[in-house]
């Protein structure tokens, strides 16, 4: 297939719209269901790449999921303890622990909920049946993976009454050294962000605390892969072989840190018991429950918890979330992982990831006020090494 016509570009009115090779070449994707737009392209391409670094540095099988060109997460395939599976969704899912993709699935979907409706998925692997079902039945527009298993590609052919988006990528694409974009009918060209990020990019511990135990290495290593596809600025808290906060996009690199962190904060509220055992509606759907959980860990718009609004999502009222439960939880949370695009000009960046547990941290390095952010780090007892690198992505 040399080239593939579009619907339409990134917004209806933005027509004709297709994807080619610049070279001529065919392309190294295969559509196998559904008619995939402009922006699911941008998405399964950008979180193919992700997944496969991922891969490639750790080992593992990963999965990602992408909205509008950023991540909402992405996890390798670590098992799930029973409390995460409740957290995510899964618990219910036979044969989990067999399937490390799926778990790698489980967690990249089942850490931002909310962001992740309608999302991309990107497969390292194969698609099993493990996978599959557990796609089938989120709201989702698109899969992208090296192949499909029998099995599952007919699970996957029956979503969204046989038109769900179903791609296939050749796993031994190499694209060229030099890309190009057009801005304002302007053409760009540069060379491809193809440098590695693996565990020699984390040995310039430059705080007094020098411990980085292998986990943090892992989780340090995803956190950097997720920032590097990632729209900059941008900051990534993972743990446990997961990206469970990621702030993208934001002008202010405080704001990225404040966006990812209450992200972490709400993953890591999702498995308090007051939420894991909400008396919801036997008939309330996935995604009413995931805003209603959102709700009630975050005092949104809607108090879920009052008089007249309860009884639409609770078979009884539960009892209020207050903030200060809240913090008393989070209070005890230690060895999350924090990497970020570019340096931390102000140590109130890294005073706000500590109230997220933050414990090692990444980052390039190079701000004039580089002295003011380790001694913040020192005090903290917090690990930080500089990796020297920046990751911006547009």
């Amino acid at each position: 297939m040399k080239e593939f016509e579009l619907k339409y570009g990134c917004n209806p009115n933005q027509k004709p719209a297709r994807i080619y090779m610049h070279d001529g070449s065919d392309l190294p994707v295969t559509i196998l269901s559904g008619r995939p737009g402009f922006i699911n392209f941008l998405d399964a391409f950008n979180s193919w790449q992700l997944v496969k670094e991922l891969k490639e540095a750790l080992g593992l099988p990963a999965a990602a999921s992408f909205k509008h060109v950023s991540p909402t997460s992405a996890a390798v395939g670590l098992p799930l303890s029973d409390k995460l599976k409740k957290a995510c969704f899964v618990d219910d899912i036979d044969g989990l622990d067999d399937s490390p993709l799926g778990c790698a699935y489980a967690r990249a979907r089942g850490t931002d909920r909310m962001c992740s409706f309608g999302d991309w998925v990107a497969l390292s692997d194969v698609c099993d049946v493990t996978t599959a079902l557990m796609i089938k039945r989120e709201v989702s527009d698109g899969v992208i993976a090296p192949g499909y298993e029998p099995e599952a590609l007919e699970i996957l052919r029956t979503k969204r009454k046989g038109n769900y988006n179903i791609v296939q990528i050749d796993p031994d694409y190499v694209p060229s050294l030099a890309e190009r974009k057009q801005v304002f009918g302007i053409t760009f060209e540069q060379g491809r962000n193809n440098f590695e990020i693996n565990r020699e990019l984390l040995q310039n511990v430059v705080t007094a605390n020098k411990d980085m135990p292998e986990s943090a290495v892992r989780d340090l290593i995803v956190a950097l892969i997720t920032l590097k596809y990632t729209q900059s600025n941008s900051v990534c808290y993972a743990v446990d072989g997961q990206a469970i906060g990621v702030g993208a996009g934001q002008q202010s690199r405080i704001h990225c840190t404040r966006l990812a962190g209450g992200k972490a904060d709400t993953w890591q509220l999702r498995q308090h018991d007051k939420v894991l055992n909400l008396p919801f509606k036997p008939e309330l759907g996935r995604p009413d429950r995931d805003n209603v959980i959102d709700g009630y860990i975050n005092h949104n718009e809607e108090d879920v918890c009052a008089e007249g609004v309860w009884q639409n999502y609770f078979t009884q009222r539960p009892e209020p979330f207050t903030k200060e439960e809240q913090r008393a939880y989070l209070d005890t949370i230690s060895g999350v992982a924090l990497g970020s695009d570019a340096f931390f000009p102000f140590p109130d960046n890294i005073q706000r990831a500590r109230m997220s547990g933050a414990t090692y941290i990444a980052e390039p390095g190079g701000s004039i006020r580089d002295d003011l952010v380790i001694a913040e780090c020192d005090k903290l007892n917090i690990s930080m090494c500089f990796t020297g690198m920046r990751l911006f992505h547009h």
